[in-house]
């Protein structure tokens, strides 16, 4: 794609971990890209999660997997990614459910193990007592630091020649036809030749300027972060209702419901503030699943805001019009899926499709019926909202 003068072949609006990927896929493929992002790029929910790269259930499922082991050379930089993990149950219907996901590993060709609680506990033995069993995850899955892997997707970007800018929120759309020819933002109008919309919650109210409706529901989701615990065997350890990892210092960083649902966001979008209530909620979880070490400090609590469509699952899709616009919002599974979906979405911005899955089920279109009052109907609105 040639540069549009002034500005950029690709203009990327939204410099989380998906914006990211896909401005850094698109670089790779020759396209001169700027990403702007209305403030530090990966500051919000893309570098405050368990960072796990698990998603069985997504079409991106089998390139997520196999392009994991690859990015820390492809990118040029760490991303302190590791392979495996367990999944610990501490009831036995929790335990069922984690079998039958193992069973869902094998079919498709993975390496998955059911355990015995003291198989788990030998592999995670931080792990409670009350552990009845689990599943390790030996060929697929496994985990990444998000704050390396934005920051190495960012530096690779740029060594790519791609232009990031930072603190620069874009505030409309300039249009000729049925194309978007230029972005505007308050340090000026920057021209495009193709569009990619990859601004998490903040989506939905962008693409409204330019009569496309994407339905998303903003939410504040939460991490803890406490002091360094003895390292386990294998660092990737989910269970009790939370996902997360042990940190190559042995921090124990997690997360995991409840959402808080807030209202629709402006502009600049919310705080991304942690709340106490969450934080003592996460707390507690942890000090259940990992009791021996249940004295330990909580010394951070970071708060991101995420996305979720009415189905929970991904848009991304190429629009009929603008025909030069791509939508890319993953409802909140952005991070592990990030090399598969960056790929995916830099085929769609330069060819209008994906080469290597089907990303049908994951169009905007599906949504075209949907109930005007969906989110009351789901429950997703604030308390008291």
């Amino acid at each position: 794609m040639t540069a549009a003068r002034s500005g950029a072949s690709v203009i990327v609006v939204g410099g989380g971990v998906t914006g990211l990927s896909a401005g850094w896929w698109l670089a790779r493929a020759g396209c001169d890209v700027i990403l702007l992002d209305k403030g530090v790029v990966g500051w919000e929910a893309s570098g405050r999660n368990g960072g796990g790269a698990s998603h069985y259930h997504s079409p991106l499922f089998h390139e997520e997997q196999r392009l994991w082991p690859l990015m820390d050379e492809m990118l040029g930089y760490p991303t302190e990614y590791q392979r495996e993990r367990v999944i610990v149950a501490l009831n036995e219907g929790h335990l069922a459910d984690y079998r039958y996901m193992a069973r869902m590993f094998r079919e498709v060709g993975y390496a998955v193990d059911d355990l015995t609680g003291g198989e788990a506990r030998a592999l995670a033995p931080l792990v409670s007592e009350a552990c009845v069993g689990g599943i390790h995850l030996r060929g697929v899955g496994g985990h990444a630091n998000p704050q390396r892997t934005v920051q190495a997707y960012a530096w690779a970007l740029e060594d790519l020649g791609g232009r990031i800018r930072q603190h620069t929120p874009a505030t409309g759309f300039r249009t000729e036809g049925d194309r978007v020819v230029a972005v505007q933002t308050a340090a000026g109008e920057i021209g495009c030749d193709a569009l990619l919309v990859a601004a998490g919650p903040q989506s939905g109210a962008l693409l409204a300027q330019i009569g496309v409706d994407l339905p998303l529901a903003p939410c504040r989701a939460e991490m803890i972060v406490t002091e360094p615990a003895p390292l386990m065997p294998i660092g990737g350890v989910d269970g009790n209702g939370l996902y997360g990892r042990q940190t190559l210092r042995g921090n124990l960083a997690f997360g995991g419901g409840p959402l808080e649902w807030i209202e629709d966001l402006g502009p600049s979008g919310p705080i991304a503030r942690p709340s106490t209530p969450l934080s003592r909620n996460l707390a507690r979880r942890v000090a259940e699943l990992f009791p021996k070490v249940s004295d330990l400090r909580v010394i951070r609590s970071w708060a991101g805001i995420v996305e979720t469509t009415p189905d929970g699952r991904p848009v991304l899709d190429r629009l009929e019009s603008p025909g030069n616009v791509t939508v890319a919002t993953m409802s909140g599974v952005g991070f592990g899926l990030s090399p598969a979906s960056g790929r995916a979405v830099s085929e769609l911005v330069m060819d209008g499709a994906c080469s290597f899955t089907d990303l049908e089920k994951l169009k905007l279109s599906r949504f075209a019926d949907l109930e005007p009052d969906w989110r009351a109907a789901r429950g997703w609105t604030p308390i008291g909202g």
